[in-house]
């Protein structure tokens, strides 16, 4: 643990941390002190958090939580792979009501500030891809030339896409052409499942991820990040994907996504899909480093074609925080 006082001066030995937690395991029971200490120390870093509490259950239970043999973690991926690729094809085509909290920082301090909640409509079609609509923006319409435009981007400001495609994308990382590599690297309890994770990377030659700055700037950049795999079902059901090889002159300097997947019923059958997502971004603005964060949540699963006054009802549990709109404005060209 004396790794872990070294975390707030060195924030770089996190990774050395984790790896040597996967490799070693913790032969002491996590106490929550020991969760205390680490939070403070780590920031509540949510990668290191999760590798210590599944060396906790390891420890406790080693069958239950016994790292896979690479001939069982190929398997699992090659099953995953199949299952992935044919659920995007076999995707029906559907509404849902994204409910998104915007909020934002300047520098790098995590200092977040409320800004707006927007409920906007995502469509989705088979031989159209992902649609959004702004429904409302912190409860109020925007009215119909809102409702009707398929660029609302211009209608709220900041960034109100989160710019993630959540059915192409994890379906990419599996296509033949992005040459993605894979590496099992521990196991998790998700959604009370036992999962499989594994690490991933896709070179920029091979990735179709795009980053989008200042509504006309655009750049082709590659991907890394980590997959659970359910190793009941075969299925994805949390996907981090981290931006890399970023032009270094381009204004986003970061960008990352966190999504987590679900059984949801539509119509008479059940799907894998989006259930709450959260999208990062840091990027220059004005010569000021500002993050933005929106945190996702998918409400309402529908059939497309289903009247949308039936998903345009906010929860107000979802996002109980007040935004502040004066702050709104000087966030307002992310």
């Amino acid at each position: 643990m004396s790794l872990v006082y070294q975390l707030p001066q060195h924030p770089e030995k996190r990774d050395e941390i984790v790896e040597e937690i996967r490799t070693r395991g913790i032969g002491f029971p996590l106490t929550s002190g020991l969760r205390s200490l680490v939070a403070t120390k780590s920031g509540n870093d949510a990668l290191l958090r999760r590798t210590l509490e599944e060396a906790e259950r390891r420890r406790t239970n080693p069958t239950a939580s016994a790292l896979p043999s690479e001939a069982e973690a190929n398997e699992l991926l090659a099953r995953t792979r199949v299952a992935t690729l044919a659920a995007a094809e076999a995707m029906p085509d559907f509404i849902v009501k994204q409910l998104i909290k915007r909020t934002a920082a300047y520098g790098n301090t995590n200092n977040w500030i409320p800004l707006d909640n927007l409920s906007i409509a995502v469509s989705y079609r088979a031989n159209v891809g992902e649609e959004y609509k702004v429904l409302t923006v912190n409860g109020m319409p925007l009215g119909q030339e809102v409702k009707e435009s398929k660029d609302y981007s211009k209608y709220v400001g900041g960034a109100s896409s989160s710019g993630v495609e959540y059915i192409s994308s994890l379906a990419d990382l599996f296509k033949p052409e992005s040459r993605t590599s894979f590496k099992p690297v521990d196991t998790d309890l998700l959604q009370t499942r036992r999962t499989i994770v594994y690490e991933y990377e896709v070179r920029k030659p091979h990735s179709r991820l795009t980053l989008t700055a200042d509504k006309t700037s655009a750049a082709n950049v590659g991907s890394r990040g980590r997959i659970w795999i359910d190793r009941g079902t075969n299925r994805v059901l949390r996907f981090e994907q981290i931006a890399t090889e970023i032009p270094p002159d381009f204004p986003i300097t970061a960008a990352s996504s966190l999504i987590d997947y679900d059984w949801v019923t539509i119509g008479e059958n059940k799907f894998v899909l989006p259930t709450r997502s959260e999208v990062l971004i840091t990027a220059i603005n004005k010569r000021q480093v500002v993050q933005s964060r929106n945190e996702i949540r998918f409400r309402g699963y529908q059939k497309f074609g289903a009247e949308l006054k039936v998903i345009d009802e906010i929860d107000e549990k979802d996002f109980p925080l007040e935004p502040s709109p004066g702050l709104m404005r000087q966030f307002s060209n992310l």
